[in-house]
């Protein structure tokens, strides 16, 4: 969803370990007990590799291996399964009042058909989950959130609305059953023109309309995606869902694909994990999302967490998230992020090759600056690229860190993100 892989398990990544404790293949009888999606006999079918991802039974990927599935998704398209995301329509004259009371972007100034990416937060400021939100001309909000936080993200919204409607306001709340798919990379909205009458070169970035798709009523296209690359969200009805993805198998320009590639496209388009990059413990400021919050609600403070939020704009914080980019083994989750201490800040500092020092012994535990919260071996860089949260002061691109691998110092520099140019579609 563009921010983050809409569940807060952790899929697995190029070179890493296939046993991970949150992502794992489940046993027969957890099986049975896990969610599926509509598309769930279809991936089977299709040689798909179950996994537990969040209590969802989810293909982690099919014949591609994960680096061919990558880089098919960047040369030319592949179609995600992301079902299990919470499709919400809100309802009412006080639609707009109840989303804006709740995140902290600016919901009225979208024009019909208009989308933004948006936080739901609390009042001290951290992140409840992300989400995007699209001001439809059908007159309700169509809102898309976290598969891992579908739970308390509609407890939240339910919650909310039962206020407002006891203090007079007008709104209700109506999950959709429909299936979700993602079309993504260079080749998706050619191979999608095919099947609908729309101009979908009048259809720009974080845009949405309701159309027919290859025959298929009732879908709603919006121009998005989780991949840094051109594509669109398709909201399909559950009962038409198999057809549509049958049909758009029939180019050889799309290929399925699964958590895996997504989760390592989504890292070199620099976007955030939910429950990885972002939580209940970071703020907008601290995950280097200011851009999510509205001119006009950091002025009128009006949204969860403001007070604390809005402040740390123009002041300082004690971390920052940050883009890591770094040669040698593999950056993961959860590894130490240190300084180099006694070391200058910059690519001239010993080089050890592609400009960057070499991994040195043991490492003191007072070098600690951070730790690594998102990180893979990139398939398009053929380096590692990770993300992290630092001191403030070591956010600044250039500064040479080092990411404890192995018990190993090895140098990482602090990189601008995305790591891969992303492609979407502005209208100019």
């Amino acid at each position: 969803m563009w921010l983050c892989a809409r569940c807060q398990a952790q899929p697995l990544l190029l070179g890493g370990s296939s046993a991970r404790a949150d992502l794992i293949r489940p046993p027969l009888a957890l099986q049975d007990s896990l969610k599926q999606t509509p598309l769930h006999a279809f991936h089977q079918q299709q040689g798909g590799r179950m996994v537990n991802f969040a209590g969802w039974s989810m293909p982690v990927q099919y014949a591609l291996s994960h680096l061919e599935s990558h880089l098919h998704t960047r040369r030319h398209c592949s179609l995600f399964d992301v079902s299990h995301m919470l499709q919400t329509k809100v309802f009412g004259r006080d639609r707009v009042k109840f989303m804006e009371s709740l995140v902290v972007g600016d919901i009225a100034e979208l024009k019909p058909d208009q989308g933004t990416l948006s936080l739901f937060t609390n009042e001290e400021g951290g992140i409840l989950d992300d989400l995007i939100v699209t001001s439809t001309s059908e007159q309700h909000l169509y809102v898309v959130s976290n598969a891992g936080c579908r739970d308390k993200d509609w407890v939240l919204m339910q919650g909310r609305a039962e206020e407002l409607r006891a203090a007079g306001g007008d709104v209700h709340l109506e999950v959709s059953e429909n299936a979700l798919l993602a079309l993504q990379g260079p080749s998706a909205v050619r191979v999608l023109q095919t099947g609908v009458s729309d101009d979908l070169a009048k259809l720009p970035f974080m845009s949405s309309v309701a159309m027919v798709v290859f025959g298929v009523p009732g879908c709603r296209v919006t121009r998005c995606g989780y991949t840094g690359e051109d594509g669109v969200e398709i909201s399909v009805p559950v009962g038409r869902v198999v057809e549509l993805v049958e049909l758009l198998l029939r180019d050889p320009q799309v290929q399925l694909a699964g958590l895996a590639a997504r989760d390592s496209l989504r890292l070199e388009a620099g976007l955030c994990l939910y429950g990885n990059d972002i939580d209940e413990t970071t703020t907008p400021v601290e995950a280097a999302l200011v851009w999510t919050l509205g001119k006009r609600r950091r002025v009128a403070m009006d949204f969860p967490g403001a007070t604390v939020i809005v402040p740390q704009i123009k002041g300082k914080v004690k971390r920052k998230r940050v883009g890591l980019i770094s040669t040698g083994p593999p950056i993961r989750p959860h590894m130490p992020i240190l300084s180099l201490e006694g070391r200058p800040s910059g690519r001239e500092a010993a080089p050890g090759g592609h400009g960057f020092p070499r991994c040195h012994g043991h490492c003191s535990p007072d070098q600690r600056e951070g730790e690594v919260t998102s990180g893979c071996p990139s398939p398009c860089l053929k380096k590692n690229v990770a993300m992290g949260y630092v001191e403030g002061e070591q956010s600044r691109v250039g500064t040479v860190l080092a990411v404890e691998v192995r018990k190993k110092s090895c140098p990482a520099l602090v990189t601008k993100m995305p790591f891969v140019p992303t492609r979407y579609h502005m209208l100019k």
